[in-house]
């Protein structure tokens, strides 16, 4: 039996499998991981969030180097690994899909059950009222006049529905990932380092709570030793022979 087999054979099986993705997932589809070599993150000072909200400066420089964040994924599209997942919801495959990617192409794709733990950079928030907005049209804004936007309801800072250096995860969104992580019974991590916590501690979690951990990364993580089987290989490639052996089991 092949790995992609193997876990094809779990997925038929699992009563509450989950999807947990990261940047490896979203790469197929052109969009930087934004902590290689040359992602944002290494060519650039992050912008933490208490600096945001004490300067202005910082406030300028958060703005732009989201404006070209914006720009890299603005056009993106859901590749074959983002439709598998989509497909596997809607077939009660798995729960949903637990991500720690902001660019919202799970949602394109066609999965309802989306949990964003790092938020959205589809959305700008404000920090006062909790109004939303479109991001396309701030960032536009913002691209054309080099002025940083204010909340028009109230005056309030206005970010990115993402979450920042130093900022807190959200409780509602963690709180029913975690949930989600207790009661798998099959946990797939694809495409994620596993090095980035809270988030990097649900597949542990669900381990603990006796789930199958499969691990699909080009690269060695952390949990590697935890997990019941490990692909290192090409995540959307491998998603295409896992869903053909999954409906080739169905069809027996």
């Amino acid at each position: 039996m092949t790995p992609a087999q193997k876990v094809a054979s779990w997925l038929s099986k699992a009563k509450r499998a989950v999807a947990f993705t990261g940047a490896g997932i979203s790469t197929e589809s052109g969009i930087p991981d934004f902590r290689s070599p040359n992602g944002v993150w290494t060519n650039n000072q992050p912008v933490y969030f208490d600096e945001f909200l004490r300067s202005e400066s910082a406030r300028h420089e958060y703005w732009r180097q989201k404006s070209l964040t914006h720009l890299e994924f603005h056009d993106a599209q859901p590749n074959t690994g983002h439709r598998i997942l989509a497909d596997w919801e809607q077939r009660g495959q798995i729960v949903g899909v637990i991500t720690q990617n902001i660019d919202g192409l799970h949602q394109v794709a066609g999965n309802k059950h989306v949990w964003e733990l790092h938020g959205t950079a589809r959305e700008i928030g404000c920090l006062s009222c909790a109004s939303r907005w479109p991001a396309d049209g701030l960032v536009q804004q913002f691209l054309e006049t080099d002025v940083v936007p204010t909340c028009s309801k109230c005056g309030g800072l206005l970010k990115h529905a993402t979450v920042s250096f130093g900022q807190g995860l959200p409780d509602d969104v963690m709180s029913a990932a975690a949930q989600r992580s207790r009661q798998a019974d099959l946990f797939l991590a694809l495409g994620s380092s596993l090095v980035v916590y809270p988030a990097a501690g649900l597949p542990e979690k669900a381990k603990s709570c006796g789930a199958r951990l499969v691990i699909i990364n080009n690269t060695e993580t952390p949990l590697d030793w935890r997990a019941d089987l490990v692909i290192r290989e090409r995540l959307g490639e491998t998603l295409q022979q896992i869903d053909a052996a999954l409906k080739k089991h169905e069809s027996a």
